[in-house]
């Protein structure tokens, strides 16, 4: 069982803060400090320890692919011999076009286990970079999902104020 950790009221408003627009001005953490009544010095080093806790992973910006060229993109589902399944993940996932790389269930059904986000500038790039990958990795058995339309794509927001 995963052990759940435990996050302060403070730590729970720079998460908040950190959720949102980044300020472009030349001291932008001040800014932000400021926003929640601290120093800065104090907002640095409560994030550098919600990440070395493990409670946050990163701070950075978020790409808008489609605006940069990146038209294309298709979750692609592999079928992966359960013994394999940690080390073809792990090469997989450090693809720089991949942005996503999940394990899941497989059902009666549904014989996909890893599952992984490929983007690309068009669809015939999606299916090198998923042919590479199956050479890389030996896993032939996958299908691809292209996007048809999208109606939302949002981060999920954490402690929302209630």
């Amino acid at each position: 069982m995963t052990e759940t950790a435990e996050i302060s009221a403070l730590d729970k408003k720079i998460v908040r803060l950190l959720q949102g627009e980044f300020p472009l001005v030349a001291e932008p953490y001040k800014a932000l400090a400021d926003e929640i009544g601290i120093s800065e010095g104090e907002l640095i080093a409560r994030i550098d320890a919600m990440r070395e806790e493990k409670k946050i992973r990163k701070v950075g910006a978020v790409l808008r692919h489609r605006e940069v060229g990146f038209t294309s993109n298709a979750l692609c589902v592999w079928d992966v011999p359960d013994v394999r399944i940690d080390e073809t993940a792990r090469r997989m996932a450090e693809h720089p076009r991949v942005s996503h790389c999940y394990e899941r269930n497989r059902t009666a059904d549904w014989r996909y286990n890893l599952y992984t986000m490929i983007h690309g500038y068009s669809h015939d790039e999606c299916e090198e970079i998923a042919a590479a990958l199956a050479a890389e990795t030996g896993i032939g058995d996958r299908r691809m999902l292209y996007t048809k339309h999208e109606w939302k794509k949002t981060s999920m927001k954490y402690f929302a104020e209630e």
